[in-house]
């Protein structure tokens, strides 16, 4: 099998949760293999910072202000792209986080900003540029960064419903490959399902500065895995990737 993104290059993808972490990562490496890069987020001087640093690469970062958990800012952003950079050939879902608390004694607003980003953001984002892709007979890729959590419940206080939005990450982009199926629409769907990344992940979720005692990998090493799925040709589809430090 012959890896090659060449058929994306000069194209724009679109990157949710850009201006740090995973999300950071994954905007260096496309824009490194020649790719226009929306990147979405919060902190737009981040998102300025991290296309400065890329300037000299052969694609380039735009950085667009998005709250995930707004349907209407989600909307309004991806026409914006749509009309700033052009038609989307790929979209990496990776904005997520994970807030403090538990099932016990849980604080309702922490679930619900948990779920409306995780899940929520994810669909809308997803609904918007699929209907891009479809409207211009695109062969596009949707990523959802998923995670190990996705898959298997841990023994880890205060996760609460972090876990049970990546096991619908999980549902969702298999759901999502069937339907574009069933319309005969040639967009890729990738769910990346990463072990313990040590970002700041953890310190933004209220946990502290945990260093957990199994082995970690890192923004990068996500980014490569996103790089290999959308390398594959045409006729491959890569629906469920697993990474993992060895040892973990």
């Amino acid at each position: 099998m012959v890896l090659s993104l060449e058929r994306f290059v000069g194209k724009v993808a679109v990157v949710t949760g850009a201006s740090a972490g995973i999300g950071k990562a994954i905007v260096e490496e496309l824009v490194k293999n020649g790719i226009i890069v929306a990147g979405l987020a919060r902190r737009t001087d981040r998102l300025h910072e991290l296309s400065q640093a890329l300037s000299k690469e052969k694609g380039k970062l735009h950085g667009f202000k998005c709250d995930m958990t707004k349907e209407a800012e989600i909307k309004s952003t991806i026409q914006e792209v749509i009309k700033k950079l052009g038609n989307i050939h790929i979209l990496v879902n990776n904005a997520g986080l994970m807030q403090s608390t538990d099932l016990i004694n849980g604080d309702t607003e922490k679930w619900k900003t948990t779920i409306d980003t995780n899940i929520l953001g994810l669909l809308i984002a997803t609904r918007e540029v699929v209907q891009n892709m479809k409207a211009n007979n695109i062969e596009g890729h949707i990523v959802h960064i998923n995670s190990i959590l996705g898959h298997t419940v841990a023994d880890f206080p205060n996760v609460n419903v972090y876990g049970a939005t990546k096991y619908a990450v999980t549902a969702l982009a298999e759901t999502l490959r069937l339907d574009l199926r069933r319309e005969k629409l040639k967009i890729k769907v990738t769910s990346i399902s990463p072990g313990y990344v040590k970002t700041e992940f953890q310190k933004v979720a209220g946990l502290g500065d945990i260093d957990l005692p199994i082995p970690a990998i890192y923004g990068p090493d996500v980014a490569e895995a996103v790089i290999y799925a959308l390398s594959t040709a045409p006729h491959i589809n890569v629906t469920e990737l697993t990474v993992q430090a060895v040892g973990s």
